[in-house]
C-alpha cells in the first residue's frame, strides 16, 4: 500500500511563496509511473483540484485561479526517490487550505480528473496546511 507524505506547508504573508513536496514514505516503491495531483480544501468548502503532472513531467494542468502563480514539477532525488513539488508564488488569502497530494495510474492529466473523477486517484496523503495571512 503506497503512503504519500506532504511537507512544506506553513503560515505565509500575502505575496509570499511556499514550495510543497509530495513523496512516498514506503521503501522500495517509486512514484515514477504515477500521475501526481495536488488538491486543496479550505475550511467549510469542498475539495478542489489545483494542479497535476504526468509521469514524464511534460504534461501539466492548473486551475485558472493559480495559473501563472503555481508551478508543478517532479524530479528524482539523490536517493532515487521521485518527488512531486508544487511551488506557490504570489500567494493570496484564498490560497489558504489543506493541500493534499494524490497519485494514480488510472488517471490522466485532465480537468475531469481534478473535478468529478478525482476519486480515481488511488492514493492520497494526509495533507499539509497552508495559511496565507498578514
Amino acid at each position: 500500500h503506497l503512503q504519500l507524505v506532504e511537507s512544506g506547508g506553513g503560515l505565509v504573508q500575502p505575496g509570499g511563496s511556499l514550495t510543497l513536496s509530495c513523496e512516498i514514505s514506503n521503501t522500495g516503491i517509486t512514484l515514477d509511473y504515477y500521475v501526481i495531483g495536488w488538491f486543496r480544501q479550505a475550511s467549510g468548502k469542498e475539495r478542489e483540484g489545483v494542479s497535476a503532472i504526468n509521469s514524464s513531467g511534460d504534461v501539466k494542468y492548473y486551475i485558472d485561479s493559480v495559473k501563472g502563480r503555481y508551478t508543478i514539477s517532479r524530479r528524482r532525488r539523490d536517493n532515487r526517490k521521485n518527488v512531486g513539488y508544487l511551488q506557490k508564488d504570489s500567494l493570496k488569502h484564498e490560497d489558504t487550505g489543506l493541500y493534499c497530494c494524490a497519485a494514480g495510474t488510472r488517471v490522466v492529466v485532465a480537468e475531469n480528473y481534478m473535478k468529478e473523477n478525482h476519486n480515481e486517484y488511488e492514493y492520497w496523503g494526509q495533507g499539509t496546511q497552508v495559511t496565507v495571512s498578514s
